[in-house]
């Protein structure tokens, strides 16, 4: 029987915090499995509706289909801590075909008309510079703009090109469109590749042409028609504004009645209008807003999925970051422009003062890390190790998005992410409730609640992260 943190005992105090987490959370998570409780209130294999995190059957939590939660929250705790708390974060390289785009939502600041379009000849100049740049798995994003730009003959050419000279590298392909453009042909060129597709809807077509155009909505799930009938996995991201957020209520139920999996990007303020504040959510509207979207996530567990909710809730149960807004993204994440020039992230592509080399070149990491752009970034490092020490939740935020930091100060490192204010208010919430919520689970091995100790009257975060324990095999990013 588990009596105490093995790692608080012999492994010191680095890993003391995460260790404790985890095996508070292993006591919850057999506990849990041994009541029968589940995260729908409901038990069995027919728990598995559509959009929501699979909800595992719940039988006891001494039996053989049960061990791999003992296994995978108990055992080699120590070692499971180390691993989350060292674990790199995936090379992932974004190429930009062009940054033109069809469509005109009111919020953007990345689209330029005049921008150039990439060539197959850079593509190939982009295998030859990463055949020797980085020995690990590789994914690569078509971004944008609006990729599809490109063409079915481009990506026809693009992708075994990528996929067969970096085949050592096992490269994994995403492309993040509004699908205007997908057509039969593109879609099956994609499929070949088991391309995943990200796209972009803002909830009801009221809503979401308001502020993305009109005929947005229709164009859109024109083409996800296209994409699901070539047998392409569609996901959509929402973007929450000033005006959208009063709205909240009916967006979240658009996705939940679809059935659609919810990520959210609150709009940012845009460098190209003469009013950058019009669609830009508050930070502090968008703290409630993730309180309110943990809560709804929660409410309906099993028939839908938050992307945000589960990679905020992660990285408090880790004590690490699990998506580039909320680690130091430096190195591991890279972004190529039309005509080869390198970019520490898609949305500095375009920008001179932000290139850091270019593929014709073949610039090793040593070369990127001499240019004044990552100096600049790792400034930025730097300045949250300075201005975020006494943060409880700096380990798994460091700051927030480098580039939303330096945008209101054309580059200068002057400030954090300003939306640091939802991020507290999210993290705050999450935390207390994981933390309330462990302390107050039954023992292991007790078969009676203790006198006063209720059943939850609903889902909390623990649940949520059994979940994903359940779905994933483990509280990995990236899942």
């Amino acid at each position: 029987m588990l009596s105490g943190c093995i790692s608080c005992i012999t492994g010191g105090i680095r890993y003391h915090e995460i260790s404790c987490r985890i095996y508070r959370f292993s006591l919850y998570a057999i506990s849990t499995v041994s009541s029968g409780l589940s995260i729908s209130e409901r038990s069995g294999p027919s728990a598995e509706p559509r959009g929501g995190i699979p909800i595992p059957p719940m039988q006891n939590a001494q039996s053989p289909d049960n061990w791999h939660i003992v296994r995978i929250t108990t055992v080699n705790r120590k070692k499971q801590a180390k691993e989350w708390y060292d674990m790199k974060t995936a090379f992932h390289v974004m190429l930009i075909p062009t940054l033109g785009c069809p469509s005109k939502c009111h919020y953007c600041w990345s689209s330029d008309e005049r921008s150039p379009r990439m060539s197959t000849g850079t593509v190939k100049e982009v295998v030859e510079w990463l055949k020797e740049f980085r020995n690990e798995r590789v994914t690569f994003t078509f971004h944008g703009g609006e990729p599809l730009l490109a063409g079915a003959d481009f990506y026809r050419e693009a992708l075994p090109l990528l996929a067969d000279g970096l085949r050592h590298l096992n490269p994994t392909f995403a492309l993040q469109t509004n699908l205007w453009l997908m057509t039969p042909e593109l879609a099956q060129v994609l499929s070949e590749y088991n391309i995943p597709i990200g796209s972009s809807i803002d909830g009801p077509e009221e809503i979401c042409d308001r502020q993305r155009g009109d005929g947005y909505f229709k164009k859109t799930m024109r083409g996800y028609d296209i994409a699901r009938a070539n047998g392409l996995h569609v996901r959509f991201i929402c973007t929450f504004t000033r005006q959208s957020v009063q709205l909240k209520e009916d967006i979240f139920e658009f996705f939940l009645n679809n059935g659609f999996t919810l990520k959210l990007h609150p709009a940012l303020p845009s460098l190209r209008s003469d009013a950058p504040d019009e669609w830009a959510l508050p930070p502090e509207e968008y703290g409630e807003l993730l309180v309110f979207l943990l809560d709804k996530y929660l409410e309906h567990m099993d028939k839908i999925e938050v992307m945000n909710i589960n990679d905020l809730c992660r990285g408090v149960f880790t004590r690490r970051g699990s998506v580039c807004t909320f680690v130091n993204c430096l190195g591991n994440t890279l972004a190529v422009g039309p005509d080869g020039s390198i970019y520490p992230c898609y949305r500095f592509v375009g920008m001179p003062e932000w290139v850091m080399g270019n593929v014709s070149d073949r610039p090793s990491m040593d070369d990127l890390s001499a240019s004044a752009a990552w100096r600049r970034m790792q400034k930025f490092q730097d300045y949250v190790d300075e201005h975020c020490r006494d943060c409880a939740h700096t380990d798994y935020c460091r700051g927030g998005c480098a580039y939303n930091a330096m945008a209101p100060s054309n580059g200068a490192v002057m400030a954090v992410d300003p939306h640091c204010p939802a991020y507290k208010r999210i993290f705050d919430e999450i935390s207390k409730r994981l933390d309330r919520e462990m302390y107050e689970s039954r023992p292991v091995g007790t078969r009676r609640r203790r006198p006063g100790l209720r059943k939850p009257e609903r889902p909390g975060v623990t649940m949520l992260m059994h979940a994903i324990v359940e779905k994933t095999g483990a509280l990995e990013p990236g899942y």
